[in-house]
């Protein structure tokens, strides 16, 4: 009989100074209320947790994640697995063959690809859990930023004036080819039958904890409204090199069956495409966020 886990069993290693833990101790498949909250504080402290070992199946990782909060679809534009409508996944073998079309969901240069999750919509989801089911021998890590480090970081005089603008997040470069393939994606439960661009706050306040956070990512954020396009061009470059700098980052390797849950509120994330040719495939699911204030 699997026994349920109480809070006080769970094994808690940071992985940097400023983000990052795993969590050991705890069988996520069967787990009480207090565990639950247990899990959701350190989250919410580390930005990113890490299960390893989990080896969850489809029902289990949904069945996880909406201990935390309602599930949305995969993806407002993407297909989600057949049969899980929201359970996204991405197999990076087949992507020259099946997402060539997805704009650069998988031809992005080798390298690091810095994004928060799905910023371009009112409301961006709130965490999202992953479930690594084919991991490459080496590489394929996922990286990790912390932006309310990187906030706080910043000098006073820059954090107010920070404060005061807003920017323009755009996807419909990396996913207009989609909706001409499928004709309209869902988010939310409702229909998407174009991707809009959304404007939200470039440091947005945190829902729970009320922590300042910088809120732009070089994957969506178009230009910032108040400035001219210079300027908002220099200001997003520096924003987006000091908001990845080595002290507020994380680097996770995975092994198959690890389940990870960050907070996309308050993180940036980008695989390291270093595994060239060999399979990786991950899987994805994604919590109901707020609209950024």
């Amino acid at each position: 009989m699997m026994t349920t886990l109480t809070s006080t069993d769970l094994e808690v290693t940071h992985l940097s100074r400023s983000i990052g833990a795993e969590i050991r101790g705890v069988d996520l498949r069967d787990i009480d209320d207090a565990t639950v909250a247990a899990i959701r504080q350190v989250w919410l402290d580390r930005k990113v947790v890490f299960f390893p070992g989990q080896n969850l199946d489809e029902a289990a990782h949904q069945g996880f994640a909406a201990r935390f909060g309602e599930l949305t679809e995969g993806h407002p534009v993407i297909p989600s697995v057949e049969g899980y409508p929201n359970l996204f996944e991405i197999d990076y073998s087949k992507a020259r063959d099946l997402y060539a079309t997805y704009g650069d969901v998988a031809s992005r240069s080798p390298g690091l690809s810095w994004h928060t999750d799905v910023t371009f919509v009112q409301r961006p989801p709130a965490g999202s859990i992953l479930r690594a089911v084919v991991i490459p021998a080496a590489g394929g890590d996922t990286a990790f930023s912390n932006q309310q480090a990187a906030f706080e970081a910043l000098s006073p005089a820059l954090q107010n004036f920070l404060s005061g603008l807003h920017a323009v997040h755009d996807g419909r470069a990396q996913f207009s080819g989609v909706l001409e393939q499928v004709g309209q994606g869902k988010w939310e439960g409702k229909e998407v039958p174009a991707i809009e661009p959304v404007v939200h706050p470039v440091v947005r306040t945190h829902p729970e904890t009320g922590a300042k956070v910088l809120f732009v990512n070089p994957g969506f954020t178009s230009h910032i409204v108040e400035l001219n396009r210079v300027e908002s061009d220099a200001l997003l470059a520096y924003l987006y090199a000091h908001s990845v700098r080595p002290e507020f980052t994380v680097r996770y390797h995975w092994s198959a069956g690890d389940l990870g849950f960050w907070d996309n509120r308050a993180t940036q994330h980008s695989v390291v495409g270093d595994f060239g040719d060999q399979h990786r495939v991950i899987q994805r699911v994604t919590l109901k966020g707020d609209e950024p204030v």
